[in-house]
């Protein structure tokens, strides 16, 4: 296991290697999904058994992932 960012851990062996909640098997992308589909903090907490903390790690793992995309525009 390794922590790639603060709360999210990947590992061969927990869904493949997939970024996912550090001591979860909850992939990052699932809850930034769901939140994106309108799911609420609570319901998702609720659902995958999570602390806030813990969503708002996987947040911050997808706005860094993004930050450091680069897109070459092709016109």
């Amino acid at each position: 296991m390794r922590e790639i960012s603060p709360g999210i851990t990947i590992d061969p062996e927990i869904r493949s290697g997939k970024p996912v909640v550090k001591g979860t098997r909850v992939p990052a992308d699932i809850l930034v999904g769901k939140l994106a589909g309108g799911a609420t903090y609570e319901e998702l907490m609720r659902e995958y058994d999570l602390t806030q903390e813990q969503i708002f790690a996987a947040l911050r793992y997808a706005a860094s992932i993004l930050g450091e995309e680069r897109v070459k525009a092709i016109l």
